[in-house]
């Protein structure tokens, strides 16, 4: 048993170093996505798969959208008492699952957690545990959440393999509530918004997917109401000044040059533009009382639903 493991391990190291050398990715990171990938995997065919919901960037490789940096951490949302000790327990049945080989191991004695205090608005739980390919050691930042409310509501989703190993199946996000949270982070910050990521995130879903208009601002109106923050309809977002800001234009290249990314609009105005063009149809009727009776098909623009 050992001598497989050792050998699976070697293997998948190998096959990782030419994928590396072939994409000109660095290995660390294709090895810390394998290692994501395979723990997301454990923990879909433990006992407590059910009381995860996948989310963040790791949603984005889910509907193939295009990466704006390498996913480092896992997001999840937790159905659960967030009590640490609880968290812990379940995350060392995850590590010790008995699954396919695939040359990975997660001690379960390296399993630790502490409450998240970067947003106290918004407490959650953060594991750490560490983990082996071989002799490579990769370390695993978990970050879960508690109480947000999902519409239409968290259906599985399979989270694409890097290998011809099985592909993980779990509950995860949707896109309206992913595009709703990033729009209240976007309001709730105002001008002082340097998370170019977001916009990114906004402006490629809504250039690659359709909506249902009434959908989305059920999602936008419930994360609103669960995170405590206004609906205003013309927030500074929707400013034409917005996209304009130096500061904003210097932040929003470095932010595409850093993450290679060539297929959205180099103006960080012209992203704004088309955020504003998405979101604030279905926030202005919410606005208004009215129901959103509208379709949005891939890049716009709005029409009335048939």
């Amino acid at each position: 048993m050992a001598g497989n493991i050792k050998n699976t391990a070697v293997s998948v190291h190998d096959r990782l170093r030419n994928m590396a050398r072939e994409s000109s990715r660095p290995f660390n990171e294709l090895l810390q996505h394998f290692a994501i990938e395979r723990f997301i995997y454990r923990l879909s065919k433990s006992p407590h798969a059910d009381r995860f919901i996948l989310k963040g960037a790791l949603m984005l490789s889910v509907w193939s959208v295009p990466v704006s940096r390498p996913t480092m951490d896992i997001d999840l949302l937790g159905k659960l008492d967030n009590s640490l000790e609880e968290i812990k327990a379940v995350m060392r049945d995850a590590c010790k699952m008995d699954v396919e080989e695939d040359g990975m191991s997660f001690n379960e004695q390296t399993v630790s957690a502490s409450r998240i205090t970067e947003d106290a608005e918004y407490e959650g739980v953060r594991v750490r545990i560490q983990g082996n390919l071989g002799k490579a050691r990769v370390s695993l930042q978990i970050d879960i959440g508690f109480g947000d409310v999902i519409v239409p509501g968290p259906g599985k989703v399979v989270y694409p393999a890097l290998l011809e190993f099985p592909s993980p199946e779990l509950n995860g996000y949707t896109m309206e509530t992913t595009i709703a949270e990033k729009y209240q982070a976007m309001v709730k910050l105002g001008v002082l918004n340097s998370r170019m990521k977001d916009f990114y995130d906004i402006w490629m879903l809504s250039h690659m997917f359709d909506f249902n208009g009434e959908v989305l601002t059920e999602a936008i109106e419930r994360t609103f109401m669960n995170r405590k923050t206004d609906l205003t309809n013309n927030p500074a977002i929707f400013d034409p000044s917005f996209g304009k800001v130096d500061t904003k234009q210097v932040q929003w290249q470095g932010f595409i040059k850093k993450a290679r990314l060539s297929t959205v609009p180099g103006d960080f105005g012209d992203v704004v533009a088309g955020i504003k063009m998405f979101l604030e149809p279905p926030v202005t009727s919410l606005a208004d009382g009215r129901t959103f009776h509208s379709t949005w098909k891939a890049s716009g623009p709005w029409v009335p639903a048939g």
